[in-house]
């Protein structure tokens, strides 16, 4: 970026730029704004899922056709759509950046209304995928230019509340509408909601300087850009980013698999009620997946100071706890007895999310963090929400051939596996973390 660029943008410091001034009124009005358009962006992203069976039932669905759309289709173009939009902000205004994507994530969930076959419905939620690709990378950046290491933790674990927020507020008002009206209107409601919220942040959020809050040495001057292909290369050959991806990416698996059909077992196998659903399992996503993001980037920012392989330990421990829970809740006979199960693992499963994300903006230079955040999402994303809901989708259309009362039961039971597959990933990123600090001369 030329010298004087960041003022014809409307750059500005929001903290006064010191390296130890506490976040101010600003930053955290900033904070509450972004944590918002992610709350629209995993809202509008789960909405198919929260009214799957209304959509399924309307448009003769099957349930591997309900795990392309939220899975595959939809991850291709978000995951490779932020490479370039990645690009793009980090030599442009993010604010920008971001309050674009958010009214066209959001004027794509309104054509979601109006779709009347699987492929009008397929590529509407394409286009919503083309939006929010722009939505996570830029705040992540924005948010570690708004608040000094040591607190990133704490702001980015509040940030990342928006999925179980989004998640929530999804099922409550999305199957509410949908019972009191149709699924339709859920998707033309809640879309025409970002529409807005997209201006409101383009005229209200500043942009901060790109690593004003950094030590200098960190960032080799705030306006200095990272080349492209030059940093795809320090991210995956770097083995501690490399595994902090992997590992996140196996983790969604499990977590996107079961988020994106959930409601759907819920409803066809344990007898929950669309209205029941808009209650319950509204308040478990809120309670639970939000407790454990929050709780988990708390711990991190208390622990990964006197150990660094605090960011890999605390999502592999959180994962091994949550296994037998996790199987109760499949087992379970009824509704009541599987959301109350589903406690401590939906809180425990999204022990990586905060870690993992915090991790990636310490370890890069600020004029890299859009980009690495990108990278970070590509991958997991590509591994969690391309093929976690296409497999289960697949598997329960295999095993209802044989078992057409329990095939999503039997679906979900064979996720335990993955359970080990991202817990021996964490360890394998705990000891490069290790090593890395072992060369670095900080053990």
């Amino acid at each position: 970026m030329p010298a004087g660029a960041s003022e014809s943008l409307g750059v500005a410091n929001p903290v006064g730029g010191a390296a130890g001034t506490q976040p101010g009124a600003r930053a955290w009005f900033v904070l509450a704004a972004l944590c918002f358009v992610y709350v629209l962006n995993f809202l509008d992203r789960q909405l198919l899922s929260i009214l799957a069976k209304p959509i399924r039932e309307e448009l003769h669905l099957s349930h591997g056709q309900i795990g392309l759309i939220s899975g595959l289709y939809f991850a291709l173009f978000y995951c490779l759509i932020s490479i370039p939009v990645a690009w793009f902000a980090d030599r442009s205004n993010r604010v920008r950046v971001l309050s674009f994507a958010c009214a066209l994530w959001s004027a794509a969930t309104v054509a979601c209304g109006f779709a009347a076959t699987y492929p009008q419905l397929a590529i509407a939620r394409m286009t919503v995928g083309i939006g929010e690709a722009g939505g996570v990378p830029p705040s992540y950046a924005i948010i570690s230019d708004y608040f000094r290491p040591g607190t990133r933790g704490t702001a980015l674990g509040l940030y990342n509340l928006g999925p179980p927020l989004g998640n929530a507020l999804g099922v409550a008002f999305g199957a509410s509408i949908a019972a009191a009206y149709s699924w339709r209107d859920a998707f033309l409601v809640l879309g025409a909601v970002g529409v807005v919220t997209a201006l409101i942040v383009w005229l209200t959020v500043r942009e901060p300087v790109r690593g004003g809050l950094d030590a200098p040495a960190a960032g080799q001057g705030p306006q200095s850009m990272a080349p492209f292909m030059a940093t795809c290369r320090m991210f995956f050959a770097n083995p501690v980013l490399r595994l902090v991806a992997l590992a996140t990416g196996a983790n969604q698996f499990i977590t996107y698999a079961t988020a994106n059909f959930a409601t759907l077992f819920l409803m066809e196998e344990k007898g929950m009620t669309m209205e029941e659903v808009a209650l319950w399992y509204s308040l478990l996503i809120l309670v639970s997946m939000g407790g454990g993001i929050f709780l988990s980037g708390r711990l991190v920012d208390r622990l990964a100071s006197r150990d660094k392989r605090a960011y890999a330990l605390i999502p592999a421990v959180g994962l091994i706890l949550a296994v037998p829970f996790f199987v109760g809740f499949v087992l379970a006979p009824g509704w009541r007895m599987a959301m109350l199960l589903a406690v401590i693992p939906m809180a425990l499963n999204y022990f990586y999310l905060s870690p993992a994300v915090a991790l990636v903006q310490e370890e890069v230079r600020p004029n890299e963090r859009v980009m690495a955040g990108a990278l970070l999402l590509l991958v997991m994303n590509l591994i969690g929400l391309g093929l976690g809901p296409t497999y289960l989708g697949a598997a329960s259309d295999w095993f209802r051939a044989a078992h057409p009362e329990n095939s999503l039961q039997l679906a979900f039971l064979t996720l335990v596996p993955f359970y080990g597959l991202a817990v021996l990933l964490f360890f394998m990123l705990a000891r490069a973390i290790r090593r890395a600090a072992q060369e670095a001369g900080d053990l």
